[in-house]
């Protein structure tokens, strides 16, 4: 079945005040939001990454069917998010239901909208908050400056420092793809793990919302599309089009959860039913 491309001229919603989201300047929450992303940025290492991969993929720590584990998140708040403090579940709905609003003909683009921060879980297992929670970025080559707090977080990664990473390409090949770059670790790329392990039928357009809805630097501001093979740059608009409603639908307005989880088990058994190993 072909999947038709995103509508650029939808507007999710209509003329959004970007200027309320994403704000790592100041704010209530601001000190805690930057303490995360400082040792985020120092301890995610090429080396750090490649053991949460031999650690995490072999999805050997639980087994849960996806709808216990969206509930689960119930107990996280995010510490990395400037922009809301309740806890995660509230928003993997608001971001199906926006979705499914805009797109109700792919249920597994609502689909992808619940379980998008699933990969949370992590945190719950007692991994630290900033190997799981914020913006991801490409280890082993430049970190670039669209990079949240660049200039003051990264002094102490010995990565910055090591000819073989602090180039332009680092460790990669140009147009490598990016299925061959090491992403910093965090829920998208576990969930992502967790996803072709349990041979899940997502779409690889979904998958890609997934595995990338948090890299920043190369959804929202152009960066590192020299390591971008044509897949990546196919697949970017998708990406796109799903942050629109992972950022803008971050409201106090918590929906009804208990009302909407009928609809949202049959995308679950649809397309990752049964309990997955985690």
């Amino acid at each position: 079945m072909k999947i038709l491309g995103p509508d650029p001229s939808l507007e999710y919603p209509p003329n959004p005040k970007k200027e309320k989201y994403r704000n790592f300047e100041s704010g209530a929450l601001i000190d805690r939001v930057f303490k995360t992303y400082k040792v985020m940025h120092t301890k995610q290492t090429v080396d750090f990454v490649k053991q949460k991969h031999a650690e995490w993929n072999g999805c050997t720590h639980a087994q849960m069917r996806m709808m216990d584990t969206i509930m689960a998140l119930d107990q996280l708040v995010d510490e990395s998010d400037p922009d809301v403090d309740f806890p995660n579940s509230f928003h993997a709905f608001q971001t199906a239901e926006g979705i499914r609003q805009a797109h109700p003909d792919k249920d597994w683009f609502q689909l992808v909208g619940l379980i998008h921060d699933v990969g949370k879980i992590m945190a719950i297992w007692n991994e630290p908050q900033w190997a799981v929670v914020g913006d991801t970025f490409p280890v082993g080559c430049k970190f670039q400056n669209s990079i949240v707090y660049r200039n003051d977080s990264f002094q102490d990664n010995p990565d910055d420092k090591n000819p073989s990473y602090n180039t332009e390409c680092g460790m990669y090949a140009p147009n490598c793809g990016l299925e061959k770059v090491y992403m910093s670790w965090g829920h998208d790329e576990y969930l992502y793990q967790v996803m072709r392990f349990n041979n899940c039928s997502i779409p690889e357009e979904g998958l890609y919302m997934i595995r990338f809805h948090s890299f920043y630097p190369w959804h929202s501001h152009g960066d590192y599309t020299h390591l971008c093979n044509h897949k990546d740059l196919n697949m970017l608009p998708w990406v796109q089009e799903f942050n629109k409603f992972d950022l803008y639908t971050k409201t106090t307005e918590v929906p009804d959860v208990e009302e909407l989880k009928p609809y949202y088990q049959s995308l679950i058994d649809k397309y990752c039913p049964g309990v997955l190993k985690w």
